[in-house]
């Protein structure tokens, strides 16, 4: 961003889990000020009553007003909900809007109400993300599986993928279900949504810009009993050998400062409470197999929707987003 000037940021669905990542990412962001924190549920509130690791922090309240003095809103609301939301609430042309549900992140509902929305997976297109005004924040599952698969899609020499992945409980969002029940998810795993993923529609979306002939992804998601993380392992038909498979996502992901290629087996430890995403890749027979690991509230939420922000405003990517992982 040009000169010292500080970026202003609301937050909309700030008592939500992605909405407590956004503002414990933005409170120790060097540039940027939060301006408010809009909760119709909690307004009048101290942020630190629904996010309490956050007393002694910040003294902010929940609001229910909209402020227009802004440079950046995020919308961390509920599929369904940002359309809603924005149908029902003028935002000033000038503001950059990141909208972290699934709403806008198809082409056929990127352009909306005059403003045209940008699939934001920097990995994918980071040049487009930058000359944005508008950002669709891509999905937690179909963050890590495109991760996974984005250079053999580049080379054109992505086959027809079958991938499984685990989620912890706060995928299933902070409203309280039947499946995330603590006696239900502990010692527990479910299948679900079975090659129907709604996140399925932007992953071929992705895949079908770099690799116009392409087969199909075949992903089945499972409920884990843990709490937050994405770990991925998908495969598919390839001739290359590990050592060429390697050097291509090592050089792909060269100018990304978050996604790492691991020689060893990864684990999910190594990437919860921080904005990375680790791959490993092993060779068995015909058959490329690639471990792919995120925390799904950061580089599948709010870490991904704060480095588009970084891109967006002309901040190096990493700014603020510096993370520790809890590795034991």
């Amino acid at each position: 961003m040009a000169g010292n000037k500080r970026i202003k940021a609301g937050i909309v669905g700030g008592a939500g889990y992605t909405g407590g990542e956004m503002l414990r990412i933005l409170l120790r962001h060097p540039a940027v000020d939060i301006a408010f924190v809009h909760s119709r549920s909690q307004a009048g509130d101290a942020v630190y009553k629904t996010h309490t690791d956050l007393i002694g922090d910040t003294d902010l309240r929940f609001s229910s007003d909209l402020q227009q003095d802004i440079d950046v809103l995020f919308l961390c609301v509920g599929h369904g909900e940002a359309k809603i939301f924005l149908e029902s609430n003028e935002i000033n042309a000038g503001i950059k809007i990141i909208d972290l549900s699934q709403d806008f992140r198809l082409a056929k509902s990127a352009d909306f109400k005059g403003r045209q929305f940008i699939y934001g997976l920097p990995e994918f297109d980071k040049e487009q993300i930058k000359s944005a005004n508008n950002i669709a924040n891509p999905g937690c599952f179909a963050t890590a599986i495109q991760l996974g698969l984005l250079p053999l899609a580049n080379a054109h020499v992505l086959n027809e993928v079958h991938t499984t992945g685990i989620t912890g409980s706060t995928g299933a969002g902070q409203k309280l279900t039947e499946t995330s029940h603590f006696s239900w998810r502990a010692n527990n795993i479910e299948a679900y949504k079975s090659l129907s993923h709604q996140h399925l529609n932007e992953i071929m979306q992705t895949i079908g810009v770099l690799q116009p002939q392409h087969s199909d992804v075949n992903f089945i998601p499972w409920r884990g009993d843990f709490t937050r993380g994405i770990y991925v392992s998908s495969y598919t038909k390839c001739d290359l050998s590990i050592s060429e498979a390697n050097n291509l996502y090592t050089k792909y992901y060269e100018a990304h400062p978050f996604t790492h290629i691991s020689d060893e087996m990864i684990d999910l430890k190594q990437v919860v409470n921080t904005n990375k995403c680790l791959i490993h890749l092993e060779k068995i027979g015909d058959k490329l197999v690639i471990h792919s690991a995120i925390d799904n509230l950061l580089k599948g939420a709010s870490g991904q929707a704060v480095q588009n922000m970084n891109l967006i405003f002309g901040l190096p990517e990493h700014t603020g987003l510096q993370l520790k992982a809890a590795s034991f």
